[in-house]
């Protein structure tokens, strides 16, 4: 409807058949069209359109003739009530402005009352005005003069009642002033007047200024009165500074005065001294460079003066930090307990966090990187005192080891259980390391301030953590084992076989699972980050199994050379040439016997059995030849032929040639057969080093054949290989009848009757 109103073209007229069958738009056909002709429209639909098309095209046209009239009225209706409130507004409009031309009227009449007074006043004044003005600056003038007149007595008065301030800004008032006339002789008298008084003002200030026991305010109204009164700014420092020096220095003392008598016990503990540095020195510090800083840097003026001014403080602050640093550090060094470190913690803590709020209030000083510093060695401080105690336990482990293996062999009893001693020593020192990770784990706690930050957390986790404690700690355990294994002085000699023994099953086990399990404990607490440079896993095992090796191997060559010196014993100690007829097995065999018994089951506490070769069944009824080194001869060369020595002493070298070689002091394996096979080696190899150099009678002969004989009864079910000691035994029965005077063999049959009653 507002679109027709308006006379836009409305799109939606020929939805409802505006426009006739085959209608032109904006043509005479088009009904909504400007160029709309009646007559042409009837024509066009009476052509075109049947009857029922034209019934159709009437209805719809009714409808919408019933539809607009409806329309119009409405609006028609609507534009009434409009027109209505239209003409009351200009009704009301026509009365208010009839008001307010009124009003207007007074106040143009008014205006014009005014403007005639003002030019009768101007009119009447205009003669005294420049001379009003004149006096107006007479008296301005007049009042300036009173004031520089009387500034002497008031600059009196207020230094007599102490009001320095007042004082000194009534002299910045008139000092210009003053300086611009002081060519007459009555300007002359007051400036030099003022000059006295404030030069006596600035006395007392100064005074005042290096009195001690003036506050923080005062110390800085003091200053900066003296400033406004030109004082030099750098003396005005270096005094501020000597000031709060004094005062500083005194709370040092104090703090160290809380260390104690050197070598003695500190008076406080560490959270306490800690917190009295913080909380009085510190925090002292704090307010005098906030106040400095206020004075003296923050001002506005020449650029130098500030530079200058920070410098001294810097060099100020600098040098008496290190002081408190060196203090905090002989502190902390006093703290030598390794249990629970929560008090150094806390204090270090509250140490940093201090520092932190002087490092913001004076960014161009490094008191918070030396004081970082000193947090991070303090914690090295921490991990090296965990690792001398974590030794220092070690060791006692170890002594008690040592007292457990000898306190029964002192009262004669049965040594104690070596796999109960292993257990007992493993399983302190994983605890103790347990122990020593939860408190070092104190260092990194969430609240910690420090424990967070990139220089510190990386840094202690991955290479104080896990490389200076445990890692360095592990190394320990290997160096201490290849110090057992010196064979020269004290350390070698001294040692217990037994707990030679105990250290290679102990490295061992490391090797297979312990350490893997400490270093994952650790990384598993300490989140140590994987791009740190650490040592891996797989070199402390290949460090720790070699330590295991060396002291089993140096178990063996212990154990083999206890047993061989007594072989030697038994062999230099005899005059085998004038020896009588052997009726018995002689002693110290039945010792060797019973000494490689007990070997046997020591190891065997510790270790595996391991594996053996196939034994012939006629082990312990082999024979013994008195000139082949090799078991087939051994067995068909019952007698000795006078005849034919030659031929058969070739036959043994020729022998040896093609017997395999046998390494007396080769790296022995992780099992029981192994340890005691290079036991034996060595004892028979001693024995036949010594037989070589002795000579022997007809009996002697026979009394070595008996001794073989019973040796080679027990020993070959100790070794890997039965071979090894029939070889062996072989080389010392036939070596002694190359150096027997009348070798003379005994009947097999009479031995073997001597050694079973043996």
């Amino acid at each position: 409807m507002l679109k027709l109103y308006y006379g836009l073209p409305d799109p939606a007229g020929e939805a409802r058949g505006g426009l006739a069958p085959g209608g032109d738009p904006g043509g005479p056909t088009d009904i909504n069209g400007a160029h709309f002709d009646p007559e042409v429209f009837l024509t066009k639909l009476r052509k075109e359109c049947s009857l029922a098309q034209l019934m159709d095209c009437e209805t719809d046209m009714v409808k919408q003739i019933r539809a607009l009239d409806s329309d119009m009225q409405t609006l028609v209706y609507e534009n009434y009530n409009k027109f209505i409130s239209a003409t009351d507004t200009i009704r009301k409009m026509k009365n208010d402005f009839k008001k307010m031309e009124d009003e207007m009227d007074c106040l143009a009449a008014n205006m014009a009352v005014i403007t005639e007074f003002s030019a009768c006043i101007s009119s009447t004044l205009q003669d005294q005005h420049e001379q009003i003005t004149k006096l107006s600056g007479v008296h301005t003038l007049l009042r300036k003069l009173q004031f520089l007149f009387e500034l002497p007595a008031r600059l009196t008065k207020c230094v007599e009642l102490e009001a320095y301030g007042q004082a000194v800004r009534y002299y910045s008032k008139a000092r210009s002033i003053l300086h611009q006339y002081q060519h007459m002789p009555s300007f002359q008298g007051i400036q030099d007047d003022c000059q006295k008084i404030m030069a006596s003002l600035a006395q007392k200030l100064r005074e005042k200024f290096r009195d001690g026991g003036s506050g923080a305010k005062d110390l800085a109204e003091c200053v900066e009165l003296l400033l406004q009164l030109d004082e030099p700014a750098e003396e005005l420092c270096d005094e501020f500074l000597s000031h709060a020096c004094c005062r500083l220095e005194a709370e040092l003392e104090a703090l160290e005065a809380e260390l104690g008598q050197p070598g003695g016990a500190p008076i406080t503990d560490i959270l306490e001294f800690i917190d009295r540095g913080c909380n009085i020195f510190v925090s002292n510090m704090c307010l005098v460079i906030a106040s400095y800083q206020e004075l003296f840097v923050s001002r506005e003026g020449v650029q130098s003066i500030t530079r200058m001014a920070q410098d001294k403080l810097v060099a100020f602050v600098n040098s008496l930090m290190e002081t408190y640093y060196s203090l905090v550090e002989r502190r902390i060094q006093l703290e030598k307990g390794v249990g629970d470190n929560s008090l150094l913690v806390r204090a270090l803590d509250r140490f940093h966090r201090r520092l932190q709020a002087l490092a913001k209030l004076l960014p161009a000083s490094n008191v918070a990187a030396e004081g970082t510093e000193i947090v991070v060695r303090a914690a090295k401080e921490r991990i090296r005192q965990y690792l001398l105690a974590l030794q220092s336990f070690y060791q006692d482990c170890l002594t008690d080891v040592r007292q457990s293996l000898a306190a029964p062999r002192l009262a004669g009893k049965e040594s104690p259980n070596l796999a109960e001693l292993l257990g007992t020593i493993s399983a302190s020192v994983l605890n103790q390391i347990k122990s020593v990770l939860t408190y070092v784990h104190l260092f990194t706690a969430k609240d910690i301030t420090f424990s967070n930050k990139p220089y510190f957390k990386g840094e202690f986790c991955s290479q104080g953590v896990r490389e200076g404690l445990i890692v360095g700690f592990i190394k320990s355990i290997c160096q201490m084992a290849r110090q057992f294994c010196e064979t020269t002085g004290d350390k070698g000699g001294s040692t217990p076989p037994a707990l030679l023994l105990l250290l290679s099953r102990l490295c061992l086990d490391y090797e297979t699972s312990t350490i893997s399990y400490i270093l994952t404990l650790t990384d598993e607490q300490f989140l140590v980050q994987d791009h740190s440079p650490i040592t891996p896993v797989t070199s402390l095992c290949a460090e720790a199994r070699e330590a295991a090796q060396r002291l089993l191997n140096h178990y063996v060559k212990v154990q083999g050379l206890i047993i061989s010196q007594m072989l030697r014993k038994s062999v230099e100690t005899r005059d085998w040439v004038n020896t009588i007829e052997p009726r018995n097995v002689r002693a110290v065999m039945k010792r060797v016997v019973e000494d490689t018994t007990s070997i046997d089951v020591q190891v065997g506490l510790l270790y595996e059995e391991g594996v053996r070769k196939a034994q012939s069944s006629d082990s312990s009824k082999r024979t013994f030849s008195v000139y082949s080194s090799s078991r087939q001869q051994s067995r068909y060369a019952p007698s000795y032929t006078p005849s034919a020595p030659l031929d058969t002493n070739l036959l043994s070298n020729i022998q040896k040639l093609f017997s395999e070689r046998i390494d007396i002091f080769s790296p022995v394996e992780f099992n029981k057969v192994s340890v005691l096979t290079g036991i034996i080696k060595i004892s028979l190899k001693t024995f036949l080093e010594c037989v070589r150099l002795r000579t022997f009678g007809r009996y002697g002969l026979q009394q070595i054949q008996v001794d073989c004989y019973y040796l080679q009864l027990y020993l070959w079910r100790f070794v890997c290989d039965e071979n090894l000691v029939h070889f062996l035994l072989d080389e010392i029965v036939g070596s002694t009848a190359h150096r027997c005077l009348d070798p003379v063999p005994m009947e097999q049959s009479v031995i073997e009757v001597i050694c079973e009653r043996g």
